[in-house]
C-alpha cells in the first residue's frame, strides 16, 4: 500500500500528475495523495487535473483533513493543516 501514496511537495504539479497516472496505468486502482501546509492546493490541483484531463474514470473516493503539531528548531510547536485525497479508478 505504501507504493500507492504520493506525497505532494514543492515540485511542479505535472510531476505529481505523471506519478498518479503511472500508478494507475501500472494496475493500482487506488492512489493516495498526501500534502500539508502550502502544498494542499497543489494536491487539489493534481487530483482535478488527473480526473478532468487524463483519467476521466478516476473518482475522488474520500478526502480527509487533519491538523498536525510540528516542533520548530526553537522547540515551539506550530499547527500545520494536512489533507489526504483518495483517488479510485472506476
Amino acid at each position: 500500500m505504501e507504493e500507492n501514496i504520493i506525497y505532494i511537495g514543492n515540485k511542479p504539479v505535472m510531476n505529481y500528475v505523471l506519478a498518479v497516472v503511472t500508478q494507475i496505468n501500472n494496475g493500482n486502482e487506488n492512489v493516495y495523495l498526501k500534502a500539508r501546509g502550502k502544498a494542499i492546493s497543489r494536491a487539489v490541483d493534481v487530483a482535478e487535473i488527473v480526473r478532468n484531463r487524463f483519467i476521466p474514470e478516476c473518482e475522488i473516493d474520500e478526502i480527509k483533513t487533519n491538523t498536525e503539531e510540528i516542533k520548530n528548531n526553537d522547540g515551539m510547536t506550530t499547527n500545520v493543516s494536512t489533507i489526504e485525497i483518495y483517488l479510485k479508478k472506476e
